[in-house]
This record gives structure tokens, sequence and C-alpha cells, in this order.
């Protein structure tokens, strides 16, 4: 499988309500996406950065392309994973989704380019 499932570090619930510790270290840049039932997002990869996710609430099914295998993985709330660097990336969002995504780098580079790339570079 090209996509790897995690766990977040820590969970608590009680009577009051309840808390999901995602990560303690790690990650450099952290996004919180809300996306609409019936959109699509992503369509690329990073070179640099390590990408999370953790799906808050609602559906999506995750598309992963290396170049030569294509494999489709369904998430919904709770669900954590892992895209490694070199892997095409594209989200259907099934439900308004809400999710968390964390990169261990940060896309954004000090010169104004981006650890985003929409064609696969030969």
């Amino acid at each position: 499988m090209l996509v790897k499932r995690l766990k977040p570090d820590f969970e608590f619930a009680n009577e009051n309500g309840s808390l999901v510790q995602l990560v303690h270290e790690g990650w450099n840049q952290v996004n919180v996406l809300n996306s609409r039932k019936g959109s699509n997002r992503g369509g690329h990869y990073h070179k640099e950065n390590e990408e999370a996710f953790y799906i808050v609430s609602g559906e999506i099914n995750l598309i992963l392309d290396n170049g030569t295998e294509t494999q489709k993985a369904n998430f919904k709330a709770g669900d954590m994973f892992l895209i490694k660097p070199y892997l095409m990336h594209t989200f259907e969002f099934l439900e308004d989704t809400l999710m968390v995504s964390m990169y261990d780098r940060g896309v954004e580079h000090a010169d104004g380019t981006k650890d985003i790339y929409a064609e696969w570079e030969k």
C-alpha cells in the first residue's frame, strides 16, 4: 500500500468530551482544510515533505500515484495517514470534510518557491 495509516499519539474521552493529540513533535507546518462534498483537491506531489492528515469529520477517497502504480484508499472521521515524498495525491471529497494536514518541513521555501509539483519531472 502506498499510503501509511497512522494513529494519533494519544486519545482521551470521558463524559465531558474527548481530546485527540495528533502529534507532539516533528511537524513544522499545520493546516486546517474545509472542503465541500463533490470537490477535488491536490493533484500534486512534494519532493521534500512528508505530509500527514487527520480527518476530523467527513469522508474522502485518496488517489495516490507513484509514477508506475495508482491506488485508491478511503478515509473517514478519526482516520490518520501519511503520504511520503514523490507520491502524487488527489482527494475526492465524498462528504463535507474537515481535516488537518501537517508537513514535516513546510512547503514554502525562503526564496518564495514551493515544494508543490503538479506534473512529474523527468
